[in-house]
């Protein structure tokens, strides 16, 4: 009988390892676990299609994370997607002139904004905007224009 009870509690505290190695699995996959002491100072990126960007999607410089997305809108003048950036305080050196674009995280990963740094001397501050933009690469445009092409080749043969 006490053998029984002590696999039980076992069983149950090896359950109760597993529920929360999920628990902070879930927090690192959904970028949760990362969060920002709210420092720092806003840009704002214009699109023409942001693909499926979000909110808290991370945006990096050389592969580091230097902040976060912290705003996604609609420009109903330009008919553009505005992206509001919330770059940390730490990197308040940033060329006037970067260049954002919007990347994949893997083959069909979720998707961040990477900057390249210009040469300006000049440095982005809070409320600059961000004017060289290079929109999200969408796969299923990619493999539209593919076929596309391939079908007008094949008109072209016959």
């Amino acid at each position: 009988m006490i053998h029984n009870r002590t696999i039980e509690i076992l069983v149950g505290a090896f359950m109760a390892a597993g529920l929360v190695a999920f628990f902070f699995l879930a927090m690192q996959v959904s970028n949760l676990s990362s969060s920002s002491n709210g420092d720092g100072y806003e840009v704002i990126a214009r699109f023409d299609n942001i693909g499926s960007l979000k909110v808290r999607s991370p945006v990096t410089m050389a592969g580091v994370r230097i902040g976060r997305v912290s705003n996604i809108s609609f420009d109903r003048k330009t008919y553009e997607a505005v992206v509001t950036l919330r770059v940390e305080s730490q990197y308040n050196v940033l060329p006037e002139d970067s260049f954002a674009k919007i990347f994949t995280a893997g083959l069909l990963g979720e998707q961040y904004i990477g900057l390249d740094p210009g040469g300006s001397e000049k440095y982005l501050h809070e409320g600059s905007e961000i004017s060289l933009t290079q929109s999200a690469l969408v796969l299923e445009e990619i493999i539209g224009q593919f076929l596309f092409s391939k079908a007008e080749e094949g008109n072209k043969v016959e």
